[in-house]
């Protein structure tokens, strides 16, 4: 089995024997151990990877506490997986079996496969942490129940319609969370959790409460929102540890009055519920929110009340970026996504409250649909829930840069109807010179996106014949005879120009001459029941009196043919002093030619795409004070010397790569070597090549850290990176070789640029995990814990899009917060280190920061992450109490006078 596992090397390590066994072991199992921690969810076959090393048992997997693996795997492999784990990760602490890495064709997040868990993992005795989110139970596992010491417990995204009354006797879980599943009801066991402090309930189908919930006397989060509430208990006011209560977005006609008189209670948020009356303390209190309520209404013929006057008639939200939902009523609102979006949902669209959740996507091949001259404008927008039916359309404004090129070009919004894609009629406003919003109304909500096109011109062509004509080339028309058609049907045309000195330069004939490129499509039959006649104006300086007609051709493309067909002796090209007519029955791509040439179908597939092709320079830069920290780019031509000024300040680096055409939304790598490699788990890291896809008009960069296998104590290190289109090769060209291999726009190699790492300062150092030299921050002290700045790194790499809410939980200002997302735009990854180790600088030397980073990542729901950081500081608390004890100091003895403080250990790593 394990040889079928991991392959021929497995079995070329059987036959060495138990010693190589055991080191090939430890060579597999180190590209995903860090530390104590065992990262295999972003990787291919990570219960093969597990199932292997539990076979081979390394030293290193009898140290790991922290777990990750993917539910993406085959239900019957994941099952036998897990079931090794009780024995081979005796000591594990944090176990995180989340689905959600992988999406669809269209982008939405997929659920794990993962139904249950075998019941031999309630041996796990010293699991304190279990992550079982974005998943497919329908019930909770009953070996979780048996799990005494467990202190989280994460089951959001499932499929939970109850949970069951042995939940209550778990004594030492402190947070639970259950949200986006389907909870009717809850038990009333549930009170019975007296070490609960934070309890996550919201987006289910909850119409009341327990009243054992007040029993709950350590809690000190409860979230509510999403549901059906429509009365609470009064036992709520006995929650006297209560500092936060989240009730938005249900039925609530009215609250205890206990809740007033809650002593530590800082945050009440009541929006968007039924609420007519509240306690005087409450109405008055600053932290109570109350938008969307219809306070102090009455019945038509009674006037409102000065509350109800202070409310505005359609509510206006303006969404943080910690935020990903917000609620609508019938009332409808205004909303501003902090993402540049805009929503307005007039009185009446809904006839119930409805909650709406939002993502910005970046744009990937399977999920933006573009024709062969569009261009992407903006990333992806989606709205959930899809393909819900509003009773009047909801106003979108999405903000997007216009492109550089207007002439014969259109934008509008593209969005997903059933399994179609589609144009939306767009209007556009301007902002500023730069600053354009597309306006659409939204008849469902799916994904949208803003797109550049060609000009198109649609009619409904009726039995009775018709004309369309070109708004962009009045020369363009297509006549439609009557009887054309038995039932209507919807015609589109569009029209792309090619300049003509292109052209000339392309076949090295000076006199070479093309009409503009005519597009036309259909819906119904593919054929029409009478001829259509088209026109097309003739190339450019070519007249019908002095042309000769045995240079003109007119070319044919149906995709997906990859060549254009001569179709000029198969029709009747009447030629007037201006204007080309021939009749067709069906649609396609249409081109007139004049050239000398006689083989002209090969010529206009490369004509055709040197319109599409975009001339881009490949850029590499090195952060000036952390040169493992490569920024990569691929830019337009245009855009390079005014992208470099701005770069330069905080980045140094080669000068941009020679010029390489690309299409539009091609898929290409970067690929470091000469012993330079990726130092980071990356969604879009693929074998160590880092995915990119090109689109003309957004910031095709991205920052990562790179290490090294050699001695940098040494000497410096001179690596490079090279851009590949495909599959990087198994042997790597040098440059000049490469250079030599390069033929045109489908060569595989387009470009190698150098990387240096400098020589460290010092032998004495502290290295950093992996190879990274960062001198530490020291952040803390050595008496509770060092964190360094590699251990701030790997917090950083774990974040994702959760970094907002850790910010303002650290006390980062929400300006400030909104800085960072304005100079790292498009780059998630450096705006969360920027974050973090900005913060982290300010920290430097204050007492308790540590201790502030742990209660910011527990606040924002990553109790993972605050898990590690505990299990970094425990090990440097051990290394600094050894350190005592070895020169003689220890605590309890008094230190002698005269007699220097012991140091402090090395910082410990992760």
């Amino acid at each position: 089995m394990a040889a079928a596992v991991e392959g021929p090397e497995l079995e070329a390590a059987a036959a060495a024997g138990d010693a190589s066994e055991d080191a090939d072991a430890g060579s597999r199992v180190r590209p995903f151990l860090g530390g104590n921690r065992l990262s295999l969810d972003l990787y291919p076959g990570g219960c093969q990877r597990l199932l292997h090393l539990c076979v081979q048992q390394p030293l290193q997997l009898l140290q790991v506490e922290f777990l990750r693996l993917s539910t993406h795997e085959d239900p019957q492999l994941l099952e036998a997986t897990l079931a090794q784990l009780p024995q081979s990760l005796s000591c594990l602490r944090s176990l995180v079996l989340k689905g959600g890495q992988r999406r669809d064709t269209l982008g939405a997040c997929l659920r794990g496969a993962l139904t249950t868990l075998p019941t031999g993992l309630s041996g796990l005795a010293h699991l304190a942490h279990l992550d079982l989110s974005f998943n497919s139970l329908e019930t909770l596992p009953s070996c979780v129940l048996q799990m005494r010491g467990l202190g989280a417990l994460l089951l959001s995204h499932n499929c939970l319609s109850e949970l069951p009354e042995a939940l209550g006797a778990l004594p030492a879980l402190t947070f639970l969370a259950v949200t986006h599943n389907r909870l009717q009801t809850l038990p009333p066991a549930l009170g019975a959790l007296s070490t609960l402090q934070r309890l996550d309930l919201s987006q289910n189908l909850l119409d009341t409460l327990p009243p054992e919930i007040g029993g709950l006397g350590s809690l000190l989060e409860l979230n509510l929102a999403s549901n059906r509430l429509q009365s609470l208990p009064a036992s709520l006011a006995g929650l006297r540890s209560l500092r936060l209560l989240v009730l938005h977005s249900n039925l609530l006609a009215s609250v205890p009055a206990g809740l007033a008189r809650l002593p530590l209670l800082t945050r009440l948020d009541l929006r968007d519920n039924q609420l007519r009356d509240l306690p005087p303390e409450l109405l008055d209190a600053p932290f109570v929110r109350l938008q969307g309520n219809p306070l102090g209404e009455a019945s038509p013929d009674v006037p409102s009340s000065p509350v109800a006057a202070l409310i505005p008639e359609m509510p206006r939200l303006f969404l943080t970026s910690d935020l990903d939902s917000f609620p609508v009523t019938p009332r409808g609102c205004s909303v501003t996504l902090a993402c540049g979006v805009r929503l307005q949902f007039p009185a009446g669209a809904t006839a119930t409250p409805i909650t709406i959740r939002y993502r910005l996507l970046l744009p990937e091949p399977g999920l933006v649909p573009l024709g062969p001259h569009d261009a992407l404008l903006s990333h992806v927008l989606e709205l959930q829930p899809h393909g819900v039916a509003f009773q009047q359309d909801v106003g979108l404004w999405l903000l997007f840069t216009p492109p550089r090129a207007r002439r014969c070009r259109e934008v509008v919004v593209r969005t997903r109807n059933d399994n179609s894609w589609g144009d939306l009629e767009t209007h556009l406003e301007e902002e500023a010179p730069q600053r354009l919003w597309a306006h659409c109304q939204a008849p469902h909500f799916s994904w949208f996106l803003v797109v550049s096109r060609p000009v198109s011109n649609a009619c409904l062509v009726p039995p009775e014949g018709t004309l369309l004509c070109s708004s962009g080339h009045p020369g363009v028309k297509v006549i439609f005879p009557p009887g054309a058609t038995e039932e209507p049907r919807r015609v589109s045309m569009q029209v792309v120009r090619m300049a003509g000195r292109e052209l000339q330069a392309l076949l090295g004939e000076p006199e070479a001459a093309v009409s503009p490129l005519l597009c036309l499509s259909q819906s119904g039959p593919p054929s029409f029941l009478r001829p259509v006649t088209v026109q097309l104006p003739l190339p450019s300086g070519i007249t019908g009196l002095s042309l000769d007609r045995s240079r003109l051709h007119l070319l044919y493309w149906a995709p997906p043919a990859v060549t254009w067909d001569d179709i000029t002796a198969q029709v009747v090209l009447e030629l007037t002093h201006l204007y080309a007519r021939f009749q067709v029955t069906h649609f396609s791509w249409y081109w007139l030619w004049y050239t000398t040439k006689n083989c002209v179908g090969g010529l206009a597939r490369k004509a055709w795409e040197r319109l599409r092709l975009h001339r881009v320079n490949l850029i590499a830069l090195q952060r000036r004070r952390d040169p493992e920290q490569v920024l990569l780019q691929c830019l337009p031509r245009n855009k390079v010397d005014a992208t470099l000024r701005r770069l330069l300040e905080r980045y140094r680096g080669p000068e941009p790569s020679d010029t390489v055409e690309m299409f539009e939304g091609e898929e290409f790598f970067a690929a470091f070597e000469r012993g330079i490699d990726v130092d980071a788990d990356r969604p879009d890291c693929v074998e160590g090549r880092i995915c990119f896809v090109f689109y003309s008009h957004l910031k095709n960069v991205k920052e990562v850290y790179v290490t090294t296998t050699l001695d940098r104590e040494a000497q410096a290190v001179r690596g490079q990176v090279s851009f590949y289109r495909g599959t990087v090769p198994v042997q790597v060209p040098e440059e000049a070789e490469a250079a030599r291999q390069r033929k045109g726009a489908d060569a595989l190699w387009m470009a190698t640029l150098p990387i240096k790492l400098p020589r460290l300062r010092s032998s004495e150092e502290p290295r950093r995990r992996a190879g990274l030299s960062l001198a530490p921050l020291n952040l803390g002290d050595a008496e509770t814990g060092f964190l360094t700045q590699s251990n701030l790194l790997s917090v950083a790499g774990r974040l994702g899009p959760d970094w907002p809410t850790v910010a303002l939980h650290l006390g980062v200002s929400y300006r400030e917060l909104q800085r960072i997302r304005h100079e790292f735009r498009d780059d998630l990854d450096g705006q969360i280190r920027h974050m973090l180790f900005s913060w982290a600088e300010r920290q430097a030397g204050q007492p308790g920061a540590v201790g502030l980073l742990v209660q910011a990542l527990e606040q924002s729901d990553r109790q993972d992450v605050a898990e590690e950081v505990r299990a970094v500081l425990e090990l440097g608390c051990r290394k600094y109490q050894d350190g005592i004890r070895r020169t003689g100091l220890a605590p309890k003895d008094p230190a002698l006078p005269g007699s220097s403080a012991p140091q402090p250990p090395e910082p410990a790593q992760a």
